[in-house]
This record gives structure tokens, C-alpha cells and sequence, in this order.
């Protein structure tokens, strides 16, 4: 395992904070420009980056980062492309964040399994989310992935049984990433009344830390989840800003977010 995602819960909390995970799509509008919408977020006070990989069948994905998507697919980004020009510029400016790849499984076969672990580990990836991923069926690639230093981040959906929760959370890798509502990515107004219990469960029975994610965008929200979770993950709020007025807005939104991460 990479260590540097452990390392960067223990600062955040050193500081009296929860974790802010930034989630960004790579390429968007153009590979150069999006290396400036990282930037900005660390900038910000974004913790960890979530660096998305444009993909044109996402299951997770609602429409705004689908929107994100397809803009970078048009300007050409690729997995390959990411790790090459994405991931070492913004590792080389903000070499203590830890940067988190999101994709799809058929997109890392395409490229084999060993070979992206690898090709990641030395771009300065510490870690990947794949929400198609079944953790029946994760063993072999976590394996992989834990022998090159990248962390197979499990996640929790709000229908998982609480038998199985706690399976993923026990062995869990990096961070465990707690989806907060049922459907895809988006911003929402309101929260599930019963998100607190399910991230307090999970938590008590994880090793790493817990995070909250889909759906969070303010620091309100932030500030609640903050009791029950190590950090929030912040994506559509973050792509929107990036798109309509960006990196200045981006980095205004991971500033407010942190201020009510602060406990």
C-alpha cells in the first residue's frame, strides 16, 4: 500500500479537520488546462485529488461529470494520456497530495492490469476507485495493485447489506468511499437522514478512514458529516465550477468546503 492517502488523513486531522477529496476530470476542457483545475484545488486546500478518467459508459456518473466527459474525450484524453501528462505535472507541483484514479475495470484490462499498477506507482499514483468493480471479484486485482503501491479503494453503496459493509470496510485500502445517496453523482440539496448511521457503522468497522461522497457541495453538508466521517469527497459542485468559471472558483469552492471541515 502506498502510504501516502494514510498520510494525508493523519495531517488533515493533525489540523483539526476532515479530509477534503477533490475529484476532477482529467482533460477537461483539454489535458493542459485541466493540470491548472488540479492545481487549483490543492491551492484550495484540497487534501486528496480524485483524478477522473474520461470514460463513454459510466455507471456512476450523473450528468454534469458526464458533461465533463465527453468534452475531454473530444480533446482527446485517454488513460495512457492522463498518466503521461496529467498526473506527473500535478504531481510535480503538489508533490505531498495524493492523487486517486477513477475509471472503469475494461479501461485498466485495455491497458493490463500489472502494467497500469505499475505505469501509475511511478507517475506518482496512490490509489484507484473502480465503482464497477465487485469486491467478490476484487481480490486478484487488489493484489496486483497492492504490489505496486496503489491502494484498491473500496466502496460502500447506501443499499449494501451491513454484514457485507463491514466486510469491505475491514479490508479496506486507503480510504473507504461511502456513497451517500442511491443514483449517480450530482449536487443534491438534502442528504439521507440516515447517511450518519451508515458512515458510523462503517467506520467502526474499518481500519482506514471513511469518507461521504456523491452528492456533497457545500460547506454546510461538509460541516455535518464532518462528526461521522474522516473527510467528504466533492466532485460535481468542483466540475461545474472548473467548467463555468475556473480555476479561481474552483479553488474559492475547496476553500469554503475546508472551512466547514473544520472541527
Amino acid at each position: 500500500m502506498s502510504g501516502e492517502i494514510a498520510k494525508a488523513f493523519a495531517r488533515a486531522k493533525a489540523r483539526g479537520e476532515g479530509a477534503l477529496v477533490a475529484y476532477g476530470m482529467a482533460g477537461d476542457p483539454d489535458l493542459a488546462r485541466s493540470v491548472e483545475v488540479f492545481t487549483a484545488m490543492v491551492e484550495g486546500g484540497a487534501d486528496i485529488l480524485e483524478v477522473g478518467v474520461a470514460f463513454s459508459d459510466p455507471i456512476a456518473d450523473g450528468p454534469v461529470i458526464q458533461g465533463a466527459s465527453e468534452r475531454a474525450l473530444k480533446a482527446g484524453s485517454t488513460l495512457k494520456r492522463v498518466l503521461d501528462e496529467v498526473v506527473p505535472e500535478v504531481h510535480r507541483r503538489c508533490p505531498e497530495t495524493p492523487l486517486v484514479i477513477m475509471t472503469y475495470v475494461n479501461v485498466i484490462m485495455a491497458m493490463g492490469e500489472e502494467r497500469f499498477a505499475k505505469l501509475a506507482r511511478e507517475r506518482g499514483v496512490s490509489g484507484a476507485i473502480l465503482p464497477d468493480l465487485p469486491p467478490e471479484e476484487s481480490g486478484a486485482l487488489r493484489a496486483t495493485f497492492d504490489a505496486a503501491g496503489v491502494d484498491l479503494i473500496p466502496l460502500c453503496a447506501p443499499t449494501t447489506p451491513r454484514a457485507r459493509a463491514e466486510a469491505i470496510a475491514k479490508d479496506g485500502r486507503g480510504f473507504v468511499y461511502c456513497v451517500s445517496v442511491a443514483g449517480v453523482t450530482g449536487m443534491r440539496a438534502e442528504l439521507p437522514p440516515d447517511l450518519s448511521q451508515r458512515l458510523d457503522l462503517v467506520r467502526k468497522a474499518s481500519p482506514v478512514p471513511v469518507v461521504a461522497g456523491f452528492g456533497i457541495s457545500s460547506a454546510e453538508q461538509a460541516r455535518t458529516l464532518s462528526a461521522h466521517a474522516d473527510g467528504v469527497v466533492v466532485g460535481s459542485a468542483l466540475v461545474r465550477a472548473a467548467h463555468s468559471d475556473g480555476p479561481q472558483a474552483v479553488k474559492a469552492l475547496c476553500a469554503d468546503i475546508k472551512r466547514g471541515l473544520k472541527r
